[in-house]
């Protein structure tokens, strides 16, 4: 899935991606030991809390989520991410394909801070000049 080499070493995780950490996936841990700069986008804590509150372990999952971003810079929305946001959903609608909307906000952030995106989900590759890798 990687269009794009990645050369500055900040990373911003997608929600899978921390899922895999969770679930104490190697490759994951033993790439995100070797990366520079790794940020979560506060989407993903949502996504996060979210599948928390579906598991049957809400209080052990809520937690983990809770230690896991005390130690991460978390990325929220602003103004600039609206305006990244609008013209990637704008250019996915001309080119007839459409992503999830929470994933648009996703690859906004990664755009607005020059990141690499780590995922696992293969619709990212629609937007353009999106720096992707799989871990």
């Amino acid at each position: 899935m990687s269009r794009l080499i990645p050369t500055n070493g900040r990373y911003l995780l997608d929600t899978n991606t921390v899922i895999a950490l969770f679930a104490d996936e190697l490759a994951v841990k033993h790439s995100l030991a070797q990366a520079h700069e790794v940020f979560i986008p506060s989407i993903a804590v949502g996504e996060l809390c979210y599948g928390a509150r579906k598991s049957g372990r809400l209080k052990d999952n809520l937690e983990r989520i809770d230690e896991f971003i005390a130690n991460i810079t978390v990325l929220g929305c602003d103004a600039e991410t609206a305006k990244h946001y609008g013209e990637v959903k704008n250019k996915l609608r001309l080119k007839g394909r459409p992503l999830p909307e929470n994933d648009i906000w996703i690859a906004a952030l990664t755009l607005q801070y020059n990141l690499t995106l780590v995922t696992r989900d293969a619709h990212f590759e629609e937007v353009e000049n999106l720096q992707t890798v799989t871990w």
